[in-house]
């Protein structure tokens, strides 16, 4: 597994929580902070490949 750093913000947007990665413009959603950083590091690792 390689590592990689990245800088990451979240915010609550109505009763969705948004994370976006300031590294690679990319940002992804959920229901949860948590769950918004899962999605986040899956759509890196998609954008990634």
């Amino acid at each position: 597994m390689e590592l990689r750093i990245t800088e990451n913000i979240v915010w609550k947007e109505g009763v969705c929580y948004v994370a976006q990665c300031l590294n690679i413009d990319i940002s992804s959603f959920g229901d949860t902070r948590e769950e918004a950083l899962k999605n986040l590091d899956e759509a890196i690792n998609l954008y990634l490949e």
